[in-house]
């Protein structure tokens, strides 16, 4: 995906978004990210480096670094130790005002590294071959616990030499990608949490943001900031081209035939909610059926429930298999003249499933069924074709897509779009009113009321841009390798429960720990650093096909490595073995 062009504006987008031409020679330096960096804080003994791929310029490298300033005050901000920088791996800070000159502070990965995962038998590290794992005779030490409060700072972290050809920055080119590409981007990724540095394994509740969107929306309002569509001005052309310039990109990456078929909103939830206020209560009435997989989450039963309560219809589950597959078998003989919609996740944010949509949406088609395609877990993940799934609706939000909350799109197909009536009243979505009648502006904007969160789609444009940086299909292969390695160093935790099997996922583990409530397993890996989700997940349907009401989960993003993956299963043995 590109940037679309945008006519109209008096600068370029590239500089009102604050992102330009990539420079080699700048980037974010000293991730945490490093097998030096996170193993030091590992609790387990005898946990050593694991290889990483290979280092590569990041996307949009060259745009201006967020000001320290603006990061002090928050707790835990100092930045983690990394290798090759000055006073121990301290990341270098920005000048409010002056643009980034960072420079050369880049972790490196000894090729031929491999994993020990104490006590744990972990097989190939993503993008390596496979070695066997020593496992060390001695259990961890129980020094390791968390009994006292955790020291401000990590201790000092031996800092690694490199001949100078490790420093360099293969790849420079659109579509290269390795975690540690995508990690330098992310200025939260250098913080440390409790002591250690931070291990972001809650990307299911919500993505961190990398440097280029924290930058646009901070441009945007820095020299862009206007209302929308309704001004002659300047400001108002600038603003309403990022704001369209974000539709248009929202399509393309979609697959999407046209922007017009993009409606914004708040997220995958407000999403839903439009399609049941609007084509659901005019489509369903006394007898019809709305078929929805025991894996969805909330937002994609509790609509449905409220309009066949409203219109009474009925909203039928669609069981699952034992490995948290649909039953495919049972969703065939569940179909019939009386389905009206089916309502089904791109992928589970509890069970990772993911279901051959095209093959179901078809069968729906067959019988009249219009199908909603709840995207908010798969649009991070993989790429998605709406137009190649031949989906009625397709939502997700921004913030599980690496870009500010408050922002998500909806695609319809034009006709259902069209056939659609309002479902919000008020400015911006009306042409013409008067107290004798009033008429209302085409889709999408019609379902565009009031303000929009103006500044969320130039986060979410920007997402999209540095997201499309890379290989969409290469991050799919990572991330698959990366939950493979995951899935079989978990499974070596004594009493540890994976749930769900099915062969299509995306990289989320829930699990449940023996002897462990999962809120109280969470609040002990937060203690090094470690930040997973316990609860239902909204998703308590799912949960009780495996007889459970809540479970921990650990969801990976691109950013997420081998290493942390160590720590995570290091962390889960010693609290096993501590209790």
């Amino acid at each position: 995906m590109t940037t679309p062009d945008v006519t109209g504006l008096a600068a370029p987008l590239s500089d009102l978004l604050g992102t330009g031409t990539k420079d080699t020679e700048t980037g974010v330096a000293g991730t945490p990210g490093t097998a030096a960096d996170q193993v030091a804080a590992a609790p387990a003994a005898g946990t050593s480096t694991g290889v990483a791929p290979a280092t590569g310029a990041a996307p949009g490298a060259g745009a201006t670094v967020v000001p320290a300033a603006a990061m002090a005050g928050l707790p835990g901000m100092a930045p983690a130790p990394s290798a090759g920088s000055a006073e121990g791996g301290a990341a270098p800070t920005a000048v409010p005002g002056q643009a980034s000159a960072l420079s050369g502070a880049l972790p490196v990965t000894v090729p031929g590294q491999v994993t020990a995962l104490t006590g744990a038998v972990p097989t190939t590290v993503p993008g390596t071959s496979t070695v066997p794992a020593p496992v060390p005779a001695e259990a961890p030490a129980a020094s390791a616990a968390p009994a006292e409060a955790p020291a401000a700072t990590t201790a000092a972290v031996p800092t690694a030499t490199a001949p100078p050809s490790a420093l360099q920055f293969p790849g420079t080119q659109r579509g290269a990608f390795s975690p540690e590409m995508a990690r330098r981007d992310f200025p939260i990724l250098h913080r440390l949490v409790n002591g250690h540095p931070l291990v972001w394994l809650d990307n299911g509740a919500t993505t961190q943001k990398p440097r280029q969107v924290i930058e646009a929306v901070t441009a945007f309002y820095g020299s862009a900031n206007s209302n929308i569509h309704r001004g002659a001005h300047t400001m108002a052309r600038d603003a309403t081209a990022l704001y369209e310039a974000g539709r248009a990109a929202v399509a393309d990456f979609l697959g999407a035939p046209s922007p017009e078929e993009i409606v914004f909103v708040r997220g995958t939830t407000e999403a839903i909610n439009l399609v049941a206020q609007t084509w659901g209560r005019a489509n369903l009435g006394p007898g019809d059926d709305i078929l929805v997989p025991v894996l969805e989450h909330h937002s994609d039963i509790v609509p449905w429930q409220q309009l066949a309560a409203e219109t009474h219809a009925r909203v039928v589950p669609v069981p699952l298999l034992p490995d948290g597959q649909i039953d495919q078998f049972a969703y065939s003989d569940l179909l019939s003249t009386r389905t009206r919609l089916v309502a089904v996740s791109h992928a589970s944010n509890v069970l990772g499933t993911v279901p051959p949509v095209a093959e179901m949406t078809a069968l729906a088609h067959r019988y009249g069924a219009k199908v909603l395609v709840d995207g908010a877990q798969a649009v991070a993940h993989f790429p998605v074709d709406v137009q190649a799934m031949d989906a009625d609706f397709y939502a997700f939000s921004g913030h599980k897509l690496f870009a500010p909350t408050g922002i998500g799109a909806l695609y319809a197909k034009p006709e259902l779009l069209a056939s659609m009536a309002p479902w919000q009243g008020g400015g911006n979505m009306i042409e013409s009113v008067s107290f004798d009648r009033t008429t209302f502006a085409p889709a999408p904007h019609t379902f565009e009321a009031g303000t929009g969160h103006i500044s969320g789609v130039v986060g979410l444009l920007a997402a999209l841009d540095w997201l499309s940086g890379f290989d969409h299909e290469a991050v799919a292969a990572y991330e698959a390798d990366l939950l493979a390695y995951a899935r079989q160093a978990l499974a070596a935790v004594p009493g540890l429960r994976l749930l769900g099997d099915a062969p299509d996922r995306i990289a989320v583990l829930s699990f449940t720990l023996a002897g462990h409530e999962p809120t109280a397993v969470a609040q002990a890996l937060d203690e090094f650093g470690i930040a997973v989700r316990s609860g239902h997940h909204c998703a308590q349907p799912a949960l009780a096909h495996y007889g459970l009401d809540s479970a921990v989960r650990a969801s990976l993003a691109l950013y997420n490595t081998p290493e942390e993956v160590d720590r995570l299963a290091a962390s889960l043995l010693h609290i096993q073995q501590a209790s």
